[in-house]
């Protein structure tokens, strides 16, 4: 007889409402909202505790919190801020106990949260609401990131001095917001910024980011910044709207040399920009020196930090690196310090991660970091998937989220390739909203899995048409199975009517399988003929054709001049930089000097071992 082994249930509550299914739960921590470990994978041993602080624990000079004799925050107790002070964040209005519009309507979409823990989650600093006044003043639907609620997910988007433009990013707004991105960052960095950035902002239901420093340095060197152009920038986007805000301010001077070894060096590009700044100055990076001046700016109009990450690794081999590692503790006292400013933090994470290092990776963030939200991008598994990097990174991603990870940065078939168009845009999406929501099930949050459950009544009823409706894709679902079988059939394309184990499980009277209310098909109907949208989703799925692939590249070649058998000067090891600039603006017609055209983008010239990367 063989050994009965009982499943590991840890106590998390069934991520199906109705408790559907024969598994009674989670193997995920129970719920614990409220506390550090709030729908958390268990602890691998080894793994970092949670800290035992929160954003109480940093409050700003003059406010007071009742607490007990060994100095702990007492239950269900608000903060008091010195008389005259009107608070301004959704930080500030959480400690003094106030639930906001914001808070009602970002929990409405949260069916497993009240308002009321909301608003405690965010008082904690485990839960940030980006909310700009004045975008609030546009299209903005509130929503919030963090452990609590559910696994966000964030697009990426914006024109290059080489491709797409203001409409286009307007265009793929809409899509990313159609294909389900919670949020999506503006990383342009060509074309009239400005005018791109407004026009996203007034367009956008959900919340945008920016890297600020992308706006600072056009029409100069890195070399040229200065305080003033930092916070005329950032005051500048904080007016227009912006949400939050990626902060390179965590790459100290003191960290430089522990890159010097690493594969791939600095690929962020705030990073690597500040690290020649600091290189060249000899100083230490200005946004750590003044780190509270910036906070001063963002929290008049509610912007929150996304601290980033410009030490994270690009390639496997230098993940959870001294230099990696020595930032994610920078950023967790700058964490203490918005927190004593009244401003959200959320904290960006790596990257490029082996698959065994991420749980490691979220559990010491959780500590160093207060339990602040953690927003990562992938992080990719293998480096060797060019082209399959959305794939790579989404099996991180779902390892992420279930380790703790609070939102996931997408990332498109053309990582590392070049700009995403509208369909690798919908290919990011896809994959992370795969990853987001298998990790909330896994962590059992409430109410996940009914969307699941309703999908398998539909499929165990063999009823085609609520398969088609439930599906996240319902296009994609209905086009495939119409490419075989364009009949309501009581038995699947895949096995045939006599070999359908869905089919033969149906029929036998002691089964519930095919049974459930409001899921058995009324009658056996042909389905509709196939829509043009579906029908150019066969004509385009798979692979390009080996000839197509070639014609691109051709083209390319011949776009950047490159002669038969040669190298084209784009993809050379060094370019001559009067020569690449020339080619720039010949490829874009733009004007012949930065006298000319303040806002040209400053070509990257090759100057030692730091310079400025090329990869995002």
């Amino acid at each position: 007889m063989s050994e009965h082994i009982p499943l590991p249930l840890h106590g998390a509550s069934s991520p199906s409402s109705t408790k559907a299914g024969t598994t009674p739960g989670s193997f995920a921590h129970a719920s614990d909202v409220g506390g550090p470990r709030t729908f958390s994978s268990p602890d691998t041993p080894g793994m970092p505790q949670p800290s035992g602080k929160t954003a109480w624990d940093f409050l700003p000079e003059g406010w007071e919190v009742a607490r007990d004799a060994e100095g702990r925050r007492l239950a269900d107790a608000f903060a008091t801020a010195p008389a005259g002070f009107t608070p301004i964040t959704q930080l500030e209005h959480a400690r003094l106990g106030v639930i906001t519009p914001e808070m009602e309507r970002a929990a409405a979409r949260e069916p497993h949260l009240t308002a009321a823990q909301v608003r405690d989650e965010i008082a904690a600093g485990r839960m940030i609401l980006p909310a700009n006044r004045t975008h609030l003043g546009f299209a903005l639907e509130p929503m919030v990131i963090g452990r609590a609620s559910k696994t966000k997910i964030n697009a990426n988007m914006g024109a290059s001095p080489i491709s797409s433009g203001t409409e286009e990013e307007v265009e793929k707004l809409r899509w990313a917001e159609r294909w389900g991105a919670d949020t999506v960052m503006d990383l342009s960095t060509g074309g009239d910024l400005d005018a791109c950035r407004d026009a996203i902002l007034r367009a956008s239901r959900v919340p945008i980011g920016t890297v600020p420093i992308y706006s600072m340095i056009l029409g100069k060197k890195i070399e040229e910044l200065t305080l003033d152009d930092i916070l005329r920038t950032l005051a500048h986007q904080a007016a227009q709207g912006v949400d939050y805000f990626t902060i390179h301010a965590g790459v100290l001077r003191e960290h430089l040399p522990l890159v010097k070894d690493r594969l791939i060096g600095i690929v962020s590009r705030g990073g690597s920009l500040l690290a020649k700044w600091m290189i060249t100055h000899g100083k230490q990076n200005p946004m750590y020196e003044h780190f509270e001046a910036i906070c001063d700016v963002m929290r008049v109009h509610d912007v929150s930090f996304s601290l980033g990450d410009g030490l994270r690794p690009g390639g496997l081999a230098d993940a959870s690196d001294a230099a990696q590692l020595a930032e994610l503790a920078t950023l967790g006292q700058l964490t203490e310090r918005a927190w004593r400013k009244g401003v959200q933090v959320m904290v960006e994470g790596p990257g490029h991660v082996p698959l065994d290092q991420i749980e490691f990776n979220m559990k010491l963030q959780r500590r160093l970091c207060h339990g602040a939200p953690f927003y990562v991008l992938g992080p990719l598994v293998t480096d060797v998937f060019p082209g399959y990097d959305h794939i790579t990174s989404g099996i991180g991603a779902t390892n992420a989220a279930y380790h703790g990870a609070s939102m996931l940065c997408y990332v498109t078939p053309k990582e590392h390739l070049g700009l995403p168009k509208k369909d690798d845009v919908k290919q990011g999406c896809v994959v992370y909203k795969i990853a987001a929501h298998a990790a909330d099930v896994a962590l059992g949050i409430p109410g996940t899995r009914d969307w699941d459950d309703d999908l398998t009544r539909a499929r165990a009823a063999l009823n085609w048409e609520k398969h088609f409706e439930l599906s996240f894709d319902p296009d994609l679902a209905r086009a495939f199975h119409d490419e075989d079988l364009d009949v309501d059939t009581d038995f699947c394309a895949m096995c045939g009517h006599d070999w359908c184990s869905v089919r033969i499980s149906k029929e036998i009277v002691e089964f519930a399988s095919g049974k459930a209310e409001g899921f058995v098909r009324e009658r056996v109907v042909r389905t509709p003929a196939l829509t043009p949208e579906q029908r150019a989703i066969l004509e385009q799925r798979g692979h390009l054709p080996p000839e197509e692939i070639h014609r691109l590249a051709t083209k390319t070649r011949s776009a950047v001049g490159a002669k038969a058998g040669a190298k084209a000067g784009c993809h050379s090891d060094y370019v001559d930089p009067d020569a690449a600039t020339h080619l720039q603006r010949a490829r874009l017609g733009a004007a012949s000097s930065p006298e000319e055209d303040p806002k040209l983008v400053q070509l990257g010239r090759k100057a030692g071992p730091l310079a400025p990367s090329s990869t995002t």
